[in-house]
């Protein structure tokens, strides 16, 4: 996903960069939300997300886990790994590019680079068999499980479940935008009111039943949201800050080396992003 970006964001610098982008201004150029601006951003969010229930299963097992709980993982703020430009796909980030096909009305593509992680030290209601040959096999019937086993060692035996690098919401968006105020000629503040679909491309960090650690990107399942929020803008250049409420259907995800094996859930997010672009 990393390699991803960076030649998202590779071919966003070539438009920019391209003779058209630097044409001498006419009266007749697009204002910045008139039919026949582009834009692109890079920014950064944080994750929020709804219990969900956890179905898993594979050869000799099919268990459900019930109302398990999540969080997400935002690198420390600093320099490093924010603007490195080595490392500035760690952190939870987004990139879109978009153009105003209407004045006032965007159509955009981006990548949401959300991390999901499912807390550890937690108890969930277990339903299903398990019959592999570990210490876990047995029937369960809503009984309460301890989600953090692990061994002597400390490594996690039972399930440890990640969509860390992360939960890709590879997206198209429809917005409409609406000029609030003119501080002056150039400083303007907009509201902007939109939604989405897409599709879920996470990297799923999994280890299950004592099997070997598996982390894969896979096409797992699809996703919509609405969203809100407001722009701040000079010139060409402005700060976004929008929250999207969504909802996320995963049938699909990859928990092990093994086809056979395989998890599905659904559950909702709330995402508050910042981001820093430009229209051109």
């Amino acid at each position: 996903m990393s390699k991803m970006l960076i030649t998202l964001g590779l071919v966003f610098v070539s438009l920019v960069m391209s003779p058209s982008s630097k044409a001498e201004e006419t009266e007749s150029e697009p204002g910045i939300h008139d039919k026949g601006s582009f834009f692109a951003y890079w920014g950064w969010n944080r994750g929020y997300y709804s219990t969900s229930d956890l179905t898993l299963e594979g050869d000799n097992y099919k268990f459900e886990l019930n109302d398990i709980s999540a969080s997400d993982r935002p690198s420390t703020i600093g320099i490093d790994p924010y603007l490195n430009p080595f490392d500035i796909t760690r952190p939870q980030t987004n990139f879109r590019v978009g153009y105003f096909f209407a004045d006032n009305y965007s159509v955009s593509f981006g990548v949401d680079h959300m991390k999901y992680i499912m807390d550890q030290e937690q108890t969930a209601e277990i339903t299903g068999q398990i019959n592999v040959g570990s210490e876990f096999d047995g029937t369960y019937n809503n009984e309460p499980f301890y989600l953090g086993h692990k061994d002597e060692e400390g490594d996690v035996t039972f399930l440890a479940f990640e969509h860390s690098d992360g939960l890709n919401y590879l997206n198209a968006e429809v917005t409409r935008f609406d000029q609030l105020h003119h501080f002056s000629e150039n400083l303007i503040v907009s509201s902007l009111l939109g939604g989405g679909i897409g599709v879920m491309l996470p990297k799923t960090n999994a280890t299950l039943l004592n099997n070997e650690r598996h982390d894969d990107f896979h096409f797992s399942g699809w996703g919509t949201h609405i969203k809100g929020g407001l722009e701040l803008s000079y010139k060409s250049f402005f700060f976004r800050s929008e929250v999207k409420l969504g909802y996320i259907d995963m049938p699909d995800i990859r928990t092990t080396e093994f086809e056979a094996d395989s998890a599905s859930q659904h559950f909702r997010f709330t995402e508050w992003t910042f981001a820093l672009g430009s229209y051109f």
